[in-house]
């Protein structure tokens, strides 16, 4: 077909409509004049099927997408068995180029048998289905509905009773599930020893026990399994197949060829990390096609049962290349490793961090050569790992550095501002008139304080110098780690010191510094503002309602104050027979007020997907709320608090509340400018001041303090969206439904993962697998007559409906006469398109 008339401009011209209307023909061929396909306008993008109409005006009205190609899945084969068995030529710098049928032609048996199964009818005479369509849809419906093994083959032998002897069906799942292995999509298992020492691979992949702790690498007994295996996804394969396909090679360019650059961040491309990297490694940023990564990991339990202790760790990496409706979303993300349980890898997580880190520097040194689809050219693809994600324990874990005790805060290091609390037996993080502009009447404000005057500046954020200069000390051998400990821990108790004689903190030298790039990356583990919003909203919770067990006011509190000799009007009074009176605060609620407040939440209707329902965690005669997870949290600072609290507290509580929650609202937004920030982070300063002025030093744990810091780090490194657990966790969830064999639940979240993948990768090529990436929003037309929306059914109009529609809006509202002429040249295109039909 003569696709010559995409790239016209003018969408009515003849050439234009006759290219449509050939290509709309040629689309419905085989099917019925109420079928839908997919829209291949700019705006649908190839994501919403539309009907034969329908896909006509949007063709008109938003124009042919340029990258559109009817790309056959045999094409789609022969570009990845390219692209597999190309090999560097004899000077190493450009791949031997062959003819394409000779490069299938020697390739693996996979692909050749991929290529008779695209050419293969399902059943004799129908064009609908082919072999290798129905085997994807096959796989696919195993992962959406959580099939058993059994049950396919089950299915399988149903069908080839019931159909006739010539439809070419798998055998059973195992031969269906080959697909995955063709297509390239496996995994490596490296065995690993029970104590998290050390990973048998390399130079130690004969071992029998670990050369650390002397544990053995087998179980006793006849079959000989490791007692502890890591599933690793190799990368490098994985990062090529986003080029082998024209339809994902041209978003991997978006962040240079798509952005709009106007000075709002709206993308890590807009950050000055991002442009600080590349004014560093310009040989990098010379070639847009290289790849941006950041790596995310968490840990979770794969029952749904809290009284079973069990924690797997995977590890996900982001791509950072793409657009923002594709970067965070679930099909984009790459499961790199799967640590698995009964227990946490801790701080030895880096030892399972070895593979990847390993192909992070071939890809980082040497690259490997790469097919693009889009341009029909070869480059060398080379990635870097800008930063991590993780809540912040995990922070600790991949830093090195303690997020607990006197020090935990990794960007105050160690002048961070704490105090022990001798009666709460924790420490708390106060402080915060340092990083007021000096001379602020805060700092002299003795009484409201802690009863001191604070002349200190803010600290700053360590360079990488300073850093490598603090971990210098530290051993570079990730296995040697656990010996220095045992060493320290059997011999002196002193502390360790570190440089001119200050306390050594640091627990490990991350393995991330053996990428070359990374001490000077300006931002290399994010805060996580998720987990910080949803503890300081719980702590104010609970405080304000007195929550037993929970408020971070009580009488240890209130010994503290005592002992501080400040706040004396809230010291604890003795009472007749040797009760103890706590006096009322200025945000202790009544029994009366904590029912209204607890009323407002309880009688909340919000609209559909807003949150989940908050009237089910709210008890309002037991004045208690409970079991709030973090996108309800994020609602309540966001929205409801500051309502709720409004006739339950004294206004200047209220005001500083509202302070806080306007914060998180603004560190929230899709877009900001770093002048913005910098007015943000004026705010927080100031709003934690107010707030410690009111609430007692115990109330200030750590995650009060973090937001401090949330401002600053994405005035470096933008929007908070990027680097967030939120898709992070929704993805744990995911991967927590693949389990089907609890007691091999590791290897049932690879083997679903593997299926999802080339599922996905398939159904770019096979227009009737709907998948996460291609199913059409919540709320977006579906393309079908009765099809149901998010605000009810949805149906097409006839013509002169909507030729009455148009004349009444033209003819009767006046703020569109000044577009009346433009209005109407769109009904003679309308008009045109109806007689196409």
């Amino acid at each position: 077909m003569d696709r010559s008339w995409i790239d016209d401009a003018n969408h009515i011209s003849a050439q234009y409509l006759d290219g449509v209307r050939a290509f709309l023909d040629f689309a419905f061929k085989d099917r019925s004049s109420e079928s839908c396909i997919y829209c291949p306008c700019t705006s649908c993008g190839n994501r919403l099927t539309k009907s034969r109409r329908d896909v006509l005006l949007h063709c008109i009205r938003y124009g042919f997408d340029q990258t559109y190609k009817e790309e056959e899945l045999e094409l789609l084969l022969r570009e990845c068995a390219y692209t597999e068995h190309t090999d560097p030529g004899p000077s190493g710098n450009e791949p031997h180029r062959d003819d394409e049928n000779e490069h299938i032609h020697h390739g693996s048996k996979g692909y050749r048998k991929m290529l008779e199964d695209v050419e293969k009818e399902l059943i004799p005479g129908c064009k609908k289905m082919s072999r290798l369509s129905f085997i994807a849809r096959l796989l696919h419906l195993k992962v959406l509905c959580h099939w058993s093994n059994n049950s396919i083959d089950l299915l399988l032998e149903l069908l080839r009773d019931a159909l006739p002897d010539d439809v070419v069906l798998p055998k059973n799942f195992y031969e269906a599930n080959k697909l995955t292995k063709d297509l390239g999509f496996t995994c490596k298992t490296i065995h690993a020893c029970i104590n998290n020492c050390m990973l048998f691979t390399g130079e130690d992949v004969d071992r029998e026990v670990c050369v650390v702790c002397g544990e053995k690498r087998f179980t006793q007994g006849k079959d000989r399994s490791p007692v502890k295996k890591l599933r690793y996804f190799p990368l490098i394969p994985r990062l090529q197949r986003w080029y082998v396909s024209s339809k994902t090679a041209s978003s991997m360019r978006w962040h240079a060829e798509g952005r709009v650059d106007d000075g709002k961040m709206r993308h890590p491309a807009d950050s000055p990390a991002w442009k600080s990297f590349d004014h560093r490694y310009p040989t990098f940023s010379e070639e847009i096609r290289n790849v941006r990564l950041g790596l995310a990991t968490d840990g979770f339990n794969p029952f749904g049962n809290m009284s079973v202790s069990y924690s797997i760790w995977p590890v996900v990496l982001v791509i950072y290349n793409l657009p923002p409706w594709l970067c965070m979303k679930q099909p984009s993300f790459i499961l790199s490793t799967i640590i698995d349980g009964p227990h946490g890898p801790g701080d030895r997580i880096d030892v399972f961090l070895q593979p990847l880190i390993d192909e992070l520097k071939e890809l980082w040194y040497d690259g490997v050569w790469t097919y693009d689809a889009s341009t029909k050219e070869d480059f060398q693809m080379r990635a870097a790992l800008l930063w991590t994600i993780s809540d912040f324990p995990g922070y600790g874990m991949l830093s090195g550095w303690p997020t607990r005790g006197a020090n935990a805060c990794p960007v105050c290091g160690l002048k961070t501002h704490s105090r022990y609390l001798k009666n709460g037996h924790k420490y708390s993080y106060c402080g915060h008139r340092r990083f007021l502009p000096a001379g602020h009447r805060m700092r002299f404000d003795k009484h409201a304080f802690d009863g001191s005057m604070s002349f200190d500046g803010k600290p700053s954020r360590l360079t990488g110098a300073e850093l490598l200069q603090q971990l210098q000390d530290m051993p570079t051998e990730y296995r040697t780690v656990d010996l220095i400990e045992k060493r320290i821990a059997q011999g002196s108790r002193k502390r360790r010191r570190g440089v001119d004689g200050q306390q050594q903190v640091w627990k490990k030298k991350s393995i991330f510094f053996q990428l070359p790039y990374w001490s000077e990356n300006e931002v290399r583990h994010n805060l996580d503002l998720m987990h910080i919003e949803k503890n300081v909203c719980e702590n104010v919770l609970y405080t304000l309602l007195g929550t037993k067990g929970k408020t971070k006011d009580n009488l240890n509190t209130r010994k503290d104050l005592q002992l501080m000799q400040i706040r004396s009007s809230l010291h604890p009074v003795s009472g007749p027979r040797g009760a103890i009176y706590l006096p009322a605060a200025t945000y202790t609620m009544s029994n009366p007020e904590k029912r209204i407040f607890l009323s407002v939440l309880k009688d909340l209707r919000p609209p559909h997907g807003f949150s989940s329902n908050l009237s089910r965690r709210v008890k309002v005669e037991q004045q208690l709320i409970w079991g709030l997870k973090s996108h309800d949290c994020h609602v309540l600072m966001q929205r409801i608090l500051p309502i709720a609290a409004r006739r339950c507290l004294p206004k200047n509580v209220v005001l500083v509340l509202i302070e806080l929650c306007n914060f998180f609202n603004s560190m929230c937004s899709a877009h900001n400018t770093v002048r913005e920030l910098e007015r943000i982070q004026e705010r927080i300063s100031l709003t934690l001041c107010h707030l410690e002025k009111l609430f007692p030093p115990s109330f200030f744990d750590v995650m009060e303090h973090l937001p401090i810091h949330l401002a600053e780090e994405a005035m470096v490194a933008g929007p908070v969206q990027y680097r967030w657990m939120y898709p992070i966790e929704r993805y744990l969830g995911t991967l927590k439904r693949y389990v089907r064999n609890r007691a091999q639940p590791e290897g049932s979240i690879a083997r679903g993962y593997l299926m999802e993948e080339c599922v996905t990768f398939c159904s770019r090529y096979l227009g009737d697998i709907e998948t996460k990436e291609n199913r059409a929003a919540r709320g977006e037309e579906d393309g079908t007559q009765h099809g149901k929306g998010l605000f009810g059914s949805r149906f097409n109009l006839d013509y002169n409906t909507m030729h009455q529609i148009h004349c009444y809006i033209l003819g009767n509202i006046d703020e569109i006469s000044p577009l009346r002429r433009f209005f109407h040249i769109n009904l003679t295109i309308l008009v045109c398109v109806s007689d196409l039909c």
